[in-house]
């Protein structure tokens, strides 16, 4: 069973995590969790409330991380997915998750992210005249790091799928697993 990275950390929003998670073991991957520790996570819900002008946060469901960034040996991997919520604000530091990313973006495989989550590949200048779609707050990072922003539910540029927010789950994930099937069978005919 090919395996699929899910990037994580503390407030990584719970919608964003768990839609893809399900969404892989469903198509015959296994979701593996990775963030800074191998511990239990904290999920948030995230959702501009009627009449707020910010998002309110609440928290949602916990989630175990399988292995650490240090620990990933990325040519395991048919794929990575940067799940949105606060975490990627504050992992998208760590050295070894930037490395991982890198990885993903030479090799060509298949990459999926959704709101905040283009904070990640952003900061590993992996986003430079890549065209993605983010939460709109998030378009500066994305811009300013070379990237070009588009307001779209889906948008799909070569090897690399993105959607705004966890509401269009259901309009760029089914790009993002028609990739992963295709890196699937392209490894299983050279194997």
């Amino acid at each position: 069973m090919e395996k699929v990275l899910i990037i994580i950390g503390d407030a990584t929003e719970t919608v964003d995590t768990l839609y893809p998670f399900y969404r892989l073991i469903e198509g015959g991957y296994q979701p593996v969790v990775a963030a800074h520790e191998k511990r239990r996570y904290q999920m948030v819900m995230h959702e501009v409330k009627p009449g707020w002008t910010i998002t309110k946060e609440w928290e949602g469901y916990t989630i175990n991380a399988d292995v650490t960034f240090v620990e990933i040996k990325a040519e395991e991997y048919a794929g990575i997915f940067f799940s949105g919520g606060r975490a990627p604000e504050y992992i998208r530091e760590d050295r070894d998750l930037l490395k991982v990313t890198k990885y993903f973006f030479e090799k060509n495989l298949p990459i999926a992210s959704v709101c905040h989550g283009v904070e990640i590949p952003a900061r590993a200048d992996c986003v430079r005249g890549r065209r993605m779609a983010t939460v709109p707050k998030c378009q500066f990072d994305l811009e300013v790091c070379g990237g070009i922003f588009v307001n779209e539910a889906c948008v799909v540029d070569g090897n690399l799928v993105s959607g705004r927010t966890f509401h269009d789950h259901g309009y760029y994930m089914g790009a993002w697993m028609k990739l992963l099937d295709e890196e699937r069978a392209r490894r299983q005919a050279a194997a």
